[in-house]
């Protein structure tokens, strides 16, 4: 299939996804006409954004032209986040772009290990293996050329292997994950977290060990088989008493386990290769542990994080990441434990640069190009130096999320606008809001709400503000109604602060009210398309919806995953690019009488005790307070975004 032919099933696609706003143009060909992709000067095809083409003539994956922000160069990025072909038409003509291609093979994270007996975590999964050549990176391998004869590539993204189920008797080991393949590299799946007593296995990165007594077990061997340079680390040893070790990283190996508790992913590594923006992939899954020790954080790159709790699973490897998967849970004594959780999937990436940045309209954030238009984004504060114009341009302006409330209110989501404005020349200051601080009073009642989040401006003549989400309001002394809970959307209500803050018109809602009979849960913040839940009989509210940015910023290529990360967060009916959900609240105790938590509102709200996502504006969930200083279970909201777009 062509370049065109990709574009219009691209497009389709998101038209089958249907528009949860009503935004849909159609979709196929028609969305394409809308958006502008159909440019011609004469009997020219203008191709959006690049400018005369210096580099190779290629198909295959998802493709992606931005700006580097460290060179200035224009680069194509052809992103694989399934089996398919790149296919080479034509060398380009300028060297040393003219035959030569950088690239990003990561493979299918390995699965972790379920608990095994009711004392015993099981172990995190390794990351999968990670190889690239990209210039200047700690794991660079030497040039790969291309060439049109022949000219098709076989590309081969691997998946993540299975977790191992809870074993009453001992658990098995997880599955390593599959190999993914550019050509003639080939990076190999990370091995499963070790069973009972049960070494790591090997793999790109090497699976932790599997816990047992007093015997620490050995993390699986990464790096295997050997390449040049390394493509993993090894998994974490497991610990002498119960808890699994972690899985190793690309970046560094799993952490062995402390009695009782389960051993950190390895980190994994960060490249910019495929939308000018540092991500980190290939992260070890974190360790299982008890109950009465902590779990294992996943590595930085999509590692899971172990599990403590039974239901709980551990968690699961970040798709596209090469992720493992977290190790499972026990709960001691004799309440049985968790299955684990399964590595990520992998990704290839092939990019080459096709330009030179020679004049702009505009410089500033990360520059990509999608739909005709020219985009940056601001994911913190900068400038946007306009040369030339004036010239029409859209804008989505989001602020930080308000802090979550221990034993309280919700953060309200961040004040998002969305909208366009005519802008001239001259440089603009952009200030990116930070989330809200959780209530992190240290008395022994709940005499903080969360922190009001920061506002987030793109300085044009005339400033355009969004304001930051109100803090989620605090759980004690009752009566005492003046926390910082109003904001671009409010926080929710708690036993102190009963109602919940109000929003800010054109940007937010107001969060849930406080509910006083049987009283103890608080309430969610409101969200950018709709107010918090009021706190329930039996559960904490649920945060406010968020609302989907316009389909100019929904380029595929920043396509958020499932835990964030790309822009905006996953919403419903398939849908992306989510912002500005309010937060979850939460109740007093985990041990009241059928403890409910709430949900975080879609747009990156935090569910109880999780923060909201950064770079949504999502508003921070409460936390349980169990007589603890207060503020130890509620977290803080997430960062904001700024994001032009003009046509190129």
């Amino acid at each position: 299939m062509g370049y065109l032919g990709r574009r219009i099933g691209l497009s389709q696609g998101r038209a089958d996804a249907g528009d949860p706003q009503g935004g849909d143009t159609g979709g196929g060909i028609l969305d394409l006409i809308a958006s502008g992709y159909f440019q011609r000067e004469g009997n020219v095809f203008n191709d959006p954004g690049i400018g005369p083409v210096s580099g190779l003539t290629a198909t295959g994956g998802i493709i992606s032209d931005y700006t580097d922000p460290g060179s200035g160069n224009i680069y194509r990025a052809h992103i694989f986040t399934s089996t398919g072909t790149f296919n080479v038409s034509a060398l380009g003509t300028n060297s040393p772009t003219a035959s030569a291609v950088e690239y990003l093979v990561v493979a299918g994270g390995g699965g972790g290990s379920g608990a095994s007996n009711d004392d015993i975590g099981g172990a995190g999964g390794g990351g999968g293996g990670l190889r690239t050549n990209v210039p200047g990176h700690p794991l660079a391998g030497s040039a790969f050329p291309v060439s049109t004869s022949p000219g098709a590539y076989t590309v081969t993204v691997g998946g993540g292997g299975l977790g191992s189920v809870y074993g009453p008797t001992g658990a098995s080991s997880g599955l390593s994950g599959s190999n993914s393949v550019f050509g003639p590299i080939t990076s190999h799946g990370g091995g499963g977290g070790g069973g009972k007593a049960v070494v790591g296995v090997d793999g790109g990165s090497g699976g932790g060990a599997g816990a047992y007594g007093s015997n620490p077990s050995s993390g699986g061997s990464g790096n295997t088989p050997p390449s040049s340079p390394p493509q993993g680390n090894d998994g974490g040893t497991s610990g002498g008493n119960r808890g699994g070790g972690g899985g190793g990283g690309a970046g560094a190996p799993g952490t062995p386990a402390p009695s009782l508790s389960g051993g950190a992913g390895g980190i994994g590594t960060a490249l910019s290769i495929s939308a000018g923006i540092s991500t980190f992939y290939a992260g070890g899954g974190g360790g299982g542990g008890r109950n009465d020790g902590t779990a294992g954080a996943g590595g930085n790159g999509g590692g899971g994080a172990g599990s403590v709790t039974t239901p709980s699973p551990g968690g699961v490897g970040s798709p596209g990441t090469g992720g493992g998967g977290g190790g499972g849970g026990a709960t001691y004594p004799g309440s049985g434990g968790s299955n684990a959780g399964n590595g990520g999937s992998g990704v290839v990436v092939v990019r080459y640069q096709i330009g030179t940045v020679a004049t702009t309209k505009a410089t500033g954030g990360n520059i990509s190009y999608y739909g005709g238009k020219t985009i940056h984004t601001f994911t913190g504060s900068g400038e946007f130096n306009v040369s030339s114009g004036p010239f029409t341009a859209n804008y989505l302006v989001v602020a930080g999320g308000g802090g979550g409330a221990a034993g309280g209110g919700g953060g309200g989501a961040g004040g998002m606008l969305d909208t366009t404005v005519t802008i001239g020349p001259g440089p603009y200051s952009v200030t990116v809001g930070a989330g809200g601080a959780a209530d992190n009073s240290t008395g022994p009642v709940r005499e903080s709400a969360g922190f009001i989040g920061g506002n987030s401006v793109l300085n044009l003549p005339s400033a355009v503000t969004s304001t930051g989400g109100g803090g989620g309001a605090k759980g004690r002394p009752a009566g005492n109604d003046n926390g910082p809970k109003n904001g671009g959307s409010g926080g929710g209500g708690g036993e102190g602060d009963n109602s919940g803050g109000t929003g800010v018109g054109g940007q937010g809602n107001a969060g849930g009210d406080y509910s006083p009979n049987p009283g103890y849960f608080g309430a969610g913040g409101g969200g950018a398309g709709g107010a918090g839940q009021d706190a329930q009989t039996n559960s904490a509210g649920d945060g406010g919806a968020g609302l989907q940015a316009s389909p100019t910023f929904r380029n595929p290529a920043s396509q958020p995953g499932p835990n964030g990360g790309g822009l905006g967060t996953p919403g419903p009916s398939s849908s992306y690019f989510w912002f500005a959900g309010g937060g979850a609240g939460a109740t007093e105790s985990s041990s009241s009488p059928s403890p409910q938590k709430g949900s975080g509102g879609v747009g990156g709200g935090g569910d109880t005790e999780v923060a909201g996502v950064e770079n949504t504006g999502g508003g921070g969930g409460g936390g349980y307070f169990d007589g603890a200083p207060s503020g130890k279970g509620a977290k803080q909201g997430g960062s904001g975004i700024v994001i032009i777009a003009y046509p190129t």
